[in-house]
């Protein structure tokens, strides 16, 4: 009862994971190294004159001086109010290809 497993406080609950309203600039700026070292990584690949069906593919995304703002911060979500939620409320942004949205969003 008193030992190292007790119950917390309900006075001190509260979120675990405290997960801001909005991306700061350093975020922001994380997520545009991070996709010009996949662009980097993908063209260093192509011209070592590899040819699979994953290349094809990457090659076919947008690179990231391409893209839109809307879609470097933002992922296609279909229940999140205006279709779109920041990327950093995706689990595991830092892993996924979300580059390509659906038509219209």
């Amino acid at each position: 009862m008193f030992g190292a497993f007790r119950p917390s406080l309900v006075a001190q609950g509260g979120l675990l994971w405290k997960n801001p309203f909005r991306m700061s600039a350093t975020r922001k700026a994380n997520v545009r190294k991070r996709l010009r070292a996949v662009d980097n990584v993908i063209a260093a690949v192509a011209e070592s004159g590899v040819n699979c069906k994953a290349l094809d593919e990457a090659l076919a995304l947008p690179k990231e001086c391409e893209m839109l703002a809307r879609d470097k911060y933002t992922v296609f979500s279909r229940t999140a109010n205006g279709y779109r939620k920041s990327v950093h409320k995706v689990p595991k942004f830092t892993k996924l290809t979300n580059r390509t949205s659906p038509t219209g969003f």
